[in-house]
């Protein structure tokens, strides 16, 4: 876990979300009517404003689609694992839904060398503990 992360708010329509992270599974808000996928989770569908909606699990791949490395200053618990790199990753199923989250390399020796993240590489869903209630997604590279 990390300690004195900000924990974010979970509101009704996103405990699916959080609930199947904290089991390592990535999934996908859907309108119940039109099926059509939504990300980030909201309560109405944009399209057909259905309040009803079912959570699909995808498979945790995707492809950086953008990123950055955020520097000091930060808050401080961000400071003191910076520098790091955030990516948006287009989901695989999904290509228009774009996922935020940290971007790591697969082998340690590469954690600060960010010359080698190139968009359009693939990448793979991991989950990272921060509280008892959160688990976060991040980003694995090669």
């Amino acid at each position: 876990m990390i300690k004195n992360i900000p924990v974010p708010g979970i509101e009704e329509y996103e405990k699916g979300f959080w609930e199947a992270a904290l089991e390592s599974k990535l999934v996908v808000q859907h309108c119940h009517d039109c099926d059509q996928p939504r990300f980030p989770p909201r309560p109405m569908c944009p399209q057909c404003h259905c309040l009803e909606y079912t959570w699909n699990q995808v498979s945790g791949e995707g492809e950086i689609w953008s990123f950055v490395v955020p520097r000091p200053p930060l808050l401080p618990v961000f400071e003191e694992i910076s520098p790091y790199a955030v990516g948006l990753v287009s989901i695989k199923e999904y290509p228009l839904i774009r996922m935020i989250g940290r971007l790591k390399f697969n082998n340690e020796q590469n954690e600060d060398n960010f010359e080698e993240i190139i968009i359009g590489s693939e990448v793979q869903v991991s989950f990272q503990k921060i509280s008892e209630e959160i688990c976060l997604p991040y980003w694995v590279m090669g």
